[in-house]
Formats: structure tokens, C-alpha cells, sequence
């Protein structure tokens, strides 16, 4: 049997990667996909377990040459799902977690109408500020940016299967499992 893909997002600041670190140990039989991007290194990134990180030449050839499954600018950089290594852990019967961007989680479901697609939002414009100024990552223009991207992206939250909003860490984790385990007919 074929795996299911589930592609997770929202906004920079919302606490997706939080919610997959202690949902994915959770699910068992799922495979994260791990982004391409242009964008630099943080200091707590591992190319290859974070993202591939390349660069702007290399990614756009493996545009031209069709390797990706979606594709997107955001935030001045590049990012990208491959479609080889998708379609070989759904062919496998894995379920693919895809953590992406809005852009191209529209663009998975237009092709793979099959995909079921989870938004996760900050309870608050406040909330999500405070938790990108936390990281420590970004400049002051950099987090207006992704403030005024954000409130983009969540204008496209009610084209999403499911919606999370992340007001506890516990109770958005076990929301995102039951949604999993519910497509799975797995009881909770």
C-alpha cells in the first residue's frame, strides 16, 4: 500500500519545527523530508539533517531539470521539496511528512490532490513576534519581513484540510498525532 503525504505549515515563528521534534518520535512508519534551500546556515543547522543546503546555481538546475516536487522563493531565498526522495518512501508504503512553506503546499495539492495539508498559526500577532525576536537569528528587517509574510500565509489557511493553532506545545503536538493517526484509522 501506498504511503500518505502530509505536508505541515505556517508561518516562520509558529513552532513548526517544535511541534515535529516531539510529534514525529510519536508516529512511527513516517518519513520527514528534508528541504533544499539557499538560504545560509544557523548556527544549529546540519546540511543534510535541517536542509541540503546549495547554492543558488546548483538549485536552480535541479529546477530546469524537474527534481522538485514544489518549489519556492520566500524570505529572498530558495526552497524545495526533491521528488525522488518523496516518491520513494511513499512507494515504500511510508507516510512523507513535508514541512513547507504556503506556496508550496498549494502546489502539492493541485498536483497531488491526495496530500493532506496541516496549517499551524500562533494564538496571536503578539505571540509570534515574541517568538521570532527569542530565536535570536533574524535582524529587526528580517523579522518585519517575516511578520508581514506571515499574515500572508495565514490568508490561506482555510485552503488547508486542517487547522492547529499553536497555543500549547502539548495539546498542538497531540492534535497534529491524532490528525496523523486518524487518517491511519489508528485509534488515539
Amino acid at each position: 500500500m501506498r504511503g500518505r503525504l502530509f505536508v505541515f505549515s505556517g508561518p516562520s515563528g509558529a513552532g513548526k519545527n517544535t511541534v515535529l521534534k516531539e510529534a514525529i518520535p510519536l508516529l512511527g512508519n513516517i518519513s520527514y523530508s528534508i528541504s533544499c534551500t539557499t538560504r545560509k546556515p544557523r548556527p544549529e543547522d546540519v546540511d543534510g539533517e535541517t536542509y541540503f543546503f546549495l547554492d543558488e546555481a546548483v538549485f536552480k538546475d535541479m529546477i530546469s531539470k524537474g527534481m522538485f516536487l514544489e518549489y519556492a522563493k520566500l524570505h529572498g531565498n530558495l526552497y524545495g521539496t526533491r521528488r525522488d526522495m518523496v516518491e520513494s518512501e511513499l512507494e515504500k508504503g511510508r507516510d512523507v511528512l513535508l514541512e513547507i512553506d504556503v506556496q508550496g503546499a498549494i502546489q502539492i495539492k493541485e498536483s497531488m490532490k491526495e496530500a493532506i495539508t496541516i496549517f499551524i498559526m500562533p494564538s496571536s500577532a503578539e505571540e509570534l513576534e515574541r517568538r521570532l525576536r527569542k530565536r535570536g537569528t533574524e535582524s529587526e528587517e528580517e523579522i518585519q519581513l517575516r511578520i508581514k509574510n506571515a499574515q500572508k500565509e495565514q490568508l490561506f489557511a482555510d485552503k488547508y484540510d486542517h487547522i492547529v493553532i499553536n497555543n500549547n506545545l502539548n495539546d498542538t503536538v497531540e492534535k497534529f498525532v491524532d490528525i496523523v493517526k486518524g487518517y491511519r484509522g489508528e485509534s488515539k
